[in-house]
């Protein structure tokens, strides 16, 4: 990866931006099935009013009902955003990016992959136009700006919304990698993207992580210099990151990797920017 300049790469201006952290009680608007393991549920309501996401990689937090209840356990909101109950039964949260939000419509849309069977899951294959949901957050965006040679975008299924959400959002002359695991390696979703984006998706294979790591080190980067953006399995975007850095030259200050899922737990968020 390319620098600027024979100095070295001029400093790009990303930054951090705080939100008041809100819970909001929606409804499920409509339903619509984007491939045979991804559905999008598009929400609505008054509490919408106020709702600001302007990063491409936000995330919400969403509660969802315990196995045998009609209703979630919810947590208050504090000076310092959520709170949680000390003792009894725990809200039941899962984060998921806003892929679109609509303020005049009050439509916000959140895309699911069923993928693993747990509530959040079961939750969107099941839901209903009329369905209660609540939400909160973002507490907080990174933004990060368009004016890199390129950008490299690279996940897995449950990144696919964020990853989906950044390519629109890039200007149209844009140019931007897409490097995408999938279980079978085939299209997972229909991606609008500018005219300057290439589009790799990549089969998972047997060893969990091993096949767009390979990927990755294969790929061909176009001349510049570059942001990079990762959202994978937890340990998998730990090694996508470091092969990035170590051995393709990448500008750890322009290298954001997520693990957005962790192999044999749940609820977790990693990050791997530092």
């Amino acid at each position: 990866m390319s620098t600027d300049s024979p100095e070295g790469p001029r400093e790009r201006m990303t930054r951090r931006q705080r939100h008041p952290v809100v819970l909001r009680q929606l409804s499920v608007l409509r339903t619509v099935p984007l491939g045979p393991a991804m559905r999008r549920i598009t929400l609505t309501g008054p509490d919408l009013d106020g709702f600001a996401s302007p990063g491409f990689d936000d995330h919400v937090k969403m509660f969802f009902a315990a196995p045998g209840h009609d209703r979630p356990v919810l947590p208050e909101t504090g000076p310092d955003g959520l709170v949680f109950p000390e003792t009894g039964p725990q809200p039941l949260g899962r984060d998921f990016t806003p892929r679109r939000y609509d303020p005049e419509a009050r439509e916000l849309d959140i895309d699911f992959a069923l993928l693993h069977e747990g509530p959040a899951s079961r939750w969107a294959a099941e839901a209903r136009p009329g369905d209660p949901a609540w939400i909160a957050g973002p507490r907080g965006s990174f933004l990060v700006p368009f004016d890199f040679d390129w950008h490299l975008l690279v996940a897995d299924e449950t990144g696919l919304p964020a990853l989906a959400r950044r390519l629109e959002e890039l200007p149209a002359m844009s140019r931007a990698v897409a490097l995408i695991e999938t279980h079978d390696g085939e299209p997972f979703v229909a991606l609008a993207h500018p005219v300057g984006a290439e589009i790799v998706w990549v089969r998972r294979g047997e060893g969990h992580g091993a096949a767009i790591v390979a990927a990755l080190r294969g790929l061909t980067f176009p001349a510049g210099y570059c942001y990079a953006w990762i959202a994978a399995e937890s340990a998998v975007a730990k090694s996508l990151r470091t092969v990035l850095i170590d051995e393709r030259g990448a500008d750890r200050r322009y290298v954001r990797a997520h693990g957005y899922w962790r192999q044999g737990a749940a609820a977790v968020h990693d990050d791997f920017d530092i």
